[in-house]
């Protein structure tokens, strides 16, 4: 599948929040991106189980509040708050390590609605090592598969098995991995730092060598 990838590049906004949660430092990555929907269609998107591996990854489990949840293959955890059409928190549970999740759906602009995502986790030697971006742009290409599901819900999405070999695929990694490089030095990271860390997360996500900075 080809797509404008900057088109979608620009229709995301990022930002990093440092914080503590439960006593201990922790960074959040916060995602922002208007859909040609309503707040209806958005939050079915996202919540129910037959749509969601149209756009994200297969999921089993009690989708209600309190029930636990597991996508293929990648993060489990459990459903701690629902509001309908409004927000959804969720643990996000891989091997050893939980993270937290949070989801808002709102009115937009005529014809639209927004979804702002917050993802927080611990800081860590992963946090160090790749920065925001790690997160950030497996949530954006999640994102990205929102926004193709939504625009064109009856085609099939992208291949997660070699959509970081293709052109357009390294080139949505390498721009939203710089992306979340140059949110986090506006967060205050340090800049060498942050680049360096977006670097190496595009080198992980496309399985290239680190480039030079």
């Amino acid at each position: 599948m080809h797509f404008d990838f900057a088109s979608h590049l620009d229709a995301v906004e990022r930002s990093v929040v440092y914080l503590d949660r439960d006593g201990q430092a922790a960074g959040a990555v916060i995602l922002s991106r208007s859909y040609i929907t309503t707040v209806n269609d958005l939050w079915d998107a996202l919540t129910n189980g037959d749509r969601i591996p149209r756009w994200f990854l297969p999921i089993s489990g009690e989708l209600e509040l309190g029930g636990r949840f597991q996508f293929e293959g990648n993060a489990g955890g459990t459903i701690t708050a629902c509001e309908r059409l409004s927000y959804l928190a969720v643990t996000w549970e891989f091997g050893p390590h939980v993270s937290w999740v949070e989801a808002r759906v709102s009115d937009d602009e005529a014809g639209r609605a927004r979804l702002t995502l917050v993802h927080t986790a611990h800081l860590s030697e992963q946090w160090n090592e790749y920065g925001a971006g790690a997160t950030g742009v497996g949530w954006e290409m999640g994102l990205l598969g929102l926004a193709l599901h939504i625009d064109q819900p009856e085609e099939p999405k992208p291949d997660e098995a070699t959509f970081h070999i293709t052109s357009h695929g390294k080139a949505f990694i390498a721009g939203s991995s710089e992306a979340w490089g140059e949110a986090s030095v506006g967060s205050g990271t340090d800049a060498e730092a942050a680049r360096a860390a977006a670097r190496r997360t595009t080198a992980f996500y496309t399985g290239e060598a680190v480039g030079e900075g």
